[in-house]
Protein backbone atom coordinates (compact mmCIF):
# COMPACT_ATOMS: atom_id res chain seq x y z
CA UNK A 1 0.00 0.00 0.00
CA UNK A 2 2.81 2.39 0.83
CA UNK A 3 4.82 1.63 -2.18
CA UNK A 4 1.08 2.40 -4.22
CA UNK A 5 0.98 5.42 -2.37
CA UNK A 6 4.65 6.52 -3.25
CA UNK A 7 4.16 5.61 -6.87
CA UNK A 8 1.15 7.65 -7.40
CA UNK A 9 1.74 10.92 -4.96
CA UNK A 10 0.62 13.21 -7.42
CA UNK A 11 -2.23 11.23 -8.81
CA UNK A 12 -3.72 10.93 -5.40
CA UNK A 13 -3.04 14.08 -4.13
CA UNK A 14 -4.77 16.03 -7.33
CA UNK A 15 -7.61 13.81 -6.66
CA UNK A 16 -8.17 15.10 -3.69
CA UNK A 17 -8.01 18.58 -5.22
CA UNK A 18 -9.98 17.65 -8.30
CA UNK A 19 -12.70 16.38 -5.54
CA UNK A 20 -13.28 19.73 -3.72
CA UNK A 21 -13.06 21.87 -7.27
CA UNK A 22 -15.77 19.80 -8.37
CA UNK A 23 -17.81 20.47 -5.44
CA UNK A 24 -17.07 23.70 -5.69
CA UNK A 25 -17.87 23.90 -9.34
CA UNK A 26 -21.18 22.57 -8.74
CA UNK A 27 -21.84 25.08 -5.94
CA UNK A 28 -20.96 28.39 -7.21
CA UNK A 29 -21.35 27.63 -11.59
CA UNK A 30 -23.23 24.60 -11.71
CA UNK A 31 -26.66 24.49 -13.73
CA UNK A 32 -29.41 25.62 -11.49
CA UNK A 33 -32.30 23.86 -13.78
CA UNK A 34 -30.82 20.15 -13.95
CA UNK A 35 -30.32 20.31 -18.06
CA UNK A 36 -26.46 20.26 -17.78
CA UNK A 37 -25.77 16.82 -17.56
CA UNK A 38 -22.36 16.84 -15.76
CA UNK A 39 -23.01 19.87 -13.88
CA UNK A 40 -26.68 19.52 -13.07
CA UNK A 41 -25.58 16.97 -10.07
CA UNK A 42 -22.99 17.14 -7.30
CA UNK A 43 -22.11 13.61 -7.41
CA UNK A 44 -21.29 13.44 -11.10
CA UNK A 45 -19.44 16.62 -10.79
CA UNK A 46 -16.86 15.60 -8.06
CA UNK A 47 -16.19 12.19 -9.76
CA UNK A 48 -15.84 14.14 -12.83
CA UNK A 49 -13.64 16.32 -11.01
CA UNK A 50 -11.83 13.86 -9.18
CA UNK A 51 -10.66 12.23 -12.85
CA UNK A 52 -9.29 15.17 -13.85
CA UNK A 53 -7.48 15.32 -11.06
CA UNK A 54 -6.18 12.21 -11.27
CA UNK A 55 -5.04 12.39 -15.17
CA UNK A 56 -2.99 15.59 -14.38
CA UNK A 57 -1.67 14.29 -11.41
CA UNK A 58 -0.66 10.72 -13.08
CA UNK A 59 1.07 13.53 -16.23
CA UNK A 60 3.17 15.27 -13.87
CA UNK A 61 4.36 11.53 -11.98
CA UNK A 62 5.66 10.63 -15.51
CA UNK A 63 7.16 13.84 -16.25
CA UNK A 64 9.16 13.94 -12.31
CA UNK A 65 10.18 10.05 -13.41
CA UNK A 66 11.53 10.74 -16.99
CA UNK A 67 13.11 14.13 -15.79
CA UNK A 68 14.99 11.55 -12.61
CA UNK A 69 15.46 8.94 -15.18
CA UNK A 70 17.41 11.42 -17.34
CA UNK A 71 19.46 13.19 -14.26
CA UNK A 72 20.52 9.26 -13.07
CA UNK A 73 21.83 8.04 -16.41
CA UNK A 74 24.18 11.81 -16.39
Amino acid sequence: MKEFMLKHKYGLLLIILGIIAGYAYWKYVGCTRGTCPITSNWHTMVLFGGLIGYFIGDIIDDYFKKKNLKKDEL
